[in-house]
């Protein structure tokens, strides 16, 4: 059953998405950076982490999921660190996930041949 709430929420994210880019003129970049701001003010006030109980890696993965890890490391290290934590948290807790694009990125540029949109 936790296989299928994950496929459900993590698919919600993506239907709404979709709705959002065939509906609208909205471009994916910002659409993107509204998902993660939108995690971050959910995180922030306590309301992702429910949704976080509830669907586990469903609502982790996506982009609302990141804001929400920025948020949360971010309060921790402040506590921890005090001002330093505003700058250092949000990276140092979310650096497994930026690492991992960037060597994502990296063999994707290697393996294919990038095209240019017109």
């Amino acid at each position: 059953m936790n296989y299928l709430i994950v496929f459900i929420v993590g698919g919600l994210f993506c239907l709404i998405t979709q709705l959002i880019m065939d509906f609208t003129k909205i471009p994916p970049a910002k659409i993107l950076v509204f998902y993660v701001v939108l995690g971050a003010i959910l995180g922030a006030l306590g309301i992702y982490k429910p949704l976080l109980d509830f669907a586990k890696m469903g609502a982790a993965i996506p982009l609302p999921g990141f804001g929400s890890s920025l948020i949360k490391s971010t309060f921790k290290a402040v506590d921890e660190d005090g001002l330093l934590g505003v700058f250092t948290g949000g990276l140092t807790g979310t650096a497994g996930g930026i690492e991992a694009a960037i060597i994502f990125g990296l063999l994707m540029s290697l393996l294919f041949k990038s095209k240019t949109k017109y």
